[in-house]
């Protein structure tokens, strides 16, 4: 039986130690033993900053599972999550925490039956965790009642900003008890946070678990600099060099997750893709199976990735880098967990190389250059591997028995090395045959000047591209942000650095998102001009106009400037404004409320 004195000292039940005792806990993590004493004993509200994995969702449903009141059908504790995958988890994972106590858990979020929702809450639960689109819509119905709320989580509260939740939790909070405990989890601290429990907080506690607690002891993180169209042949040879490959790779659309999970399906590894376009059965189903190591790969997005928890990763590449050195931690933090080893790798295209500084700068990481794989190394390594295993075989030889006659007879007929060389033949196929890999042009080193596409990438890693519509077509950068990222099915955040002028507009974005644009949108063009090209290097931003244009852009230079609403949008995380033909006037989108402004009104409690 594990010793659980640390957990006793925290101030936990014996019923709950049992519980944890059968779980295997041993030791609290540091965010556990800081916030389970505030919780049960001092009784504040708390923010809690820490990357996945450290043990948050035990270090605040311990607390809740210990006060929530059993005998009481109601809702007393309301946990609030950006993902359905991670409203899965809480709620499983509290539910396997709470051992004989009378608690009923449920977890509500979109895609989901809502009558089936609807009938657990008229059963009477205590504890409710859900996204706050579908909590909305309970309150709404009046299915959902917070009067007698005792706490109120918000788990991983930076991730909710980002996908743009920032209203509905003001709204959800707004209709909660003002005696209520908050708590709020969240791996980055941004204004609109702060504000935010500046707002329903009341002097809150904060408790800080620094990054190199989380990755930097457990996970070997390395880079390796690759061409973007030698990617796909660079991971291959990463993945068979190794013994056990099971890993997440990020990908940063939705198409080139769905590209690269079926380029690896073709070469027979077991890989699917995640990513938001599935069901939500979809998405349970590969999880499960990846869960059960039926899959040891998935390909996925950084948003479809949110939430997930899968144990004893070996692995996390980031295909494309990622956006922001918070995405980097995010994504590195799911393998090197539990006491156990974890690689993390990095593909960086040549031009990339600022961007990956800049990160590793803001990340205060260590990520260390490596070269990939040869060809020679990797048949070498699986040579050995092959006798590993059949000296491994030898030495438990109790099944063998009932082969040995067969084993005699041939090889009184046979030569024995031609006999043990069909026998691997067969079972090992083309695992040693070399040519199945491909020549990487990385290795010559070139730095892009013989890109196989129609265009290169500019030293940021991104494309410029003309687009031959403007405000005279009725768009602002609200609007063509969200026809693009319709249309190519990628992230707001891969459409950057937007201008839009009266007639045309630019905008920079990604190399794969790029060539989608141009091949997608100027595909049903009747017109003999193409709508999208690419911006000529020496003319990035229509600064070499025509007379005419130049003498207008004039006029309006002298003109005092006027910020519209639809016009100063610089695309921050998944929101959406609507399809617009732009053969048609697109609709003018609603003002949204900016991230970070609250009303400034006196505190609730």
């Amino acid at each position: 039986m594990p010793d659980l004195t640390n957990f006793k000292k925290l101030g936990l039940s014996e019923q709950t130690l049992e519980a944890l005792s059968e779980k295997g806990f041993e030791e609290p993590t540091k965010i556990q033993e800081e916030c389970i004493p505030l919780l049960l004993k001092d009784q504040v509200d708390v923010i809690g900053q820490a990357q996945t994995g450290t043990g948050k969702t035990a270090a605040f449903g311990l607390p809740i599972l210990e006060i929530v009141d059993p005998s009481i059908r109601s809702v007393q504790a309301l946990i609030l999550t950006p993902t359905r995958e991670l409203a899965i988890q809480v709620a499983d994972e509290i539910t396997s925490l709470k051992g004989g106590k009378r608690i009923e858990v449920t977890s509500i979020y979109g895609g989901a039956s809502i009558d089936n929702q609807l009938r657990k809450l008229r059963r009477g639960v205590q504890v409710v965790v859900g996204t706050p689109g579908r909590i909305q819509d309970h309150l709404k119905r009046g299915s959902l009642k917070l009067n007698q709320l005792k706490f109120a989580v918000l788990d991983e509260a930076d991730e909710m900003l980002d996908m743009g939740f920032i209203e509905d939790i003001e709204n959800i909070l707004s209709k909660t008890p003002n005696e209520k405990r908050m708590l709020c989890f969240s791996a980055t601290m941004p204004k609109p946070i702060l504000s935010l429990a500046n707002r329903f907080m009341v002097e809150p506690t904060i408790v800080r678990v620094k990054q190199t607690d989380i990755t930097k002891n457990l996970t070997d993180q390395v880079y390796f600099e690759v061409r973007e169209s030698d990617k796909l042949e660079a991971l291959c040879r990463i993945i068979d060099m190794e013994e056990a490959f099971y890993g997440i790779i990020f990908c940063r659309t939705k198409v080139q997750c769905d590209d690269i999970s079926r380029k690896l399906q073709d070469r027979g590894y077991d890989a699917d893709a995640l990513h938001g376009d599935l069901s939500q059965k979809q998405r349970e189903l590969i999880l499960n199976k990846m869960k059960k190591h039926n899959l040891s790969i998935i390909v996925a997005t950084d948003v479809a990735a949110r939430g997930i928890d899968i144990n004893d990763l070996t692995h996390v590449i980031n295909y494309s880098i990622p956006q922001a050195p918070e995405a980097y931690i995010h994504r590195i933090g799911r393998t090197g967990r539990a006491g156990k080893m974890g690689t993390a790798i990095t593909f960086i295209t040549p031009s990339e190389f600022r961007k990956f500084n800049f990160i590793k700068r803001a990340a205060k990481t260590d990520i260390r250059k490596a070269s990939i794989p040869e060809a020679k190394e990797i048949i070498s390594i699986r040579k050995d591997r092959i006798e590993s295993e059949l000296l491994s075989l030898l030495t438990n030889n109790v099944e063998n028995e009932q082969f040995i006659p067969i084993a005699r007879k041939m090889l009184e007929s046979y030569d024995s090395e031609q006999v043990l060389a069909s026998v691997l033949t067969h079972f090992y196929k083309d695992a040693l045959d070399e040519s199945k890999y491909k020549n990487l042009s990385s290795s010559r080193r070139n730095r892009g000047n013989d890109m196989p596409s129609r265009f290169q990438e500019n030293e940021d890693g991104f494309v410029r591209l003309f687009i031959a519509r403007g405000r005279k077509d009725g768009l602002g950068k609200r609007e063509l942000v969200s026809y693009l990222t319709s249309k190519v099915k990628a992230n707001d955040q891969d459409i950057q650095n937007v201008t839009v002028r009266d007639e045309f507009s630019f905008v920079s974005a990604p190399f794969e998102v790029a060539e989608d644009i141009i091949r997608i949108i100027n595909k049903g063009n009747t017109s003999s001009k193409p709508i999208v090209t690419r911006a000529k290097p020496d003319n990035p931003n229509g600064k070499h106009l025509t007379r005419n244009k130049r003498s207008s852009s004039r006029r309006s230079e002298r003109r005092p400037s006027r910020k519209k609403s639809n016009d100063d949008f610089q695309p921050y995380g998944r929101d959406s404004y609507g399809d617009n033909d732009w053969d048609s006037k697109p609709a003018s989108s609603s003002k949204k409320k900016p991230h970070g402004k609250y009303n400034k009104k006196s505190r609730r409690r």
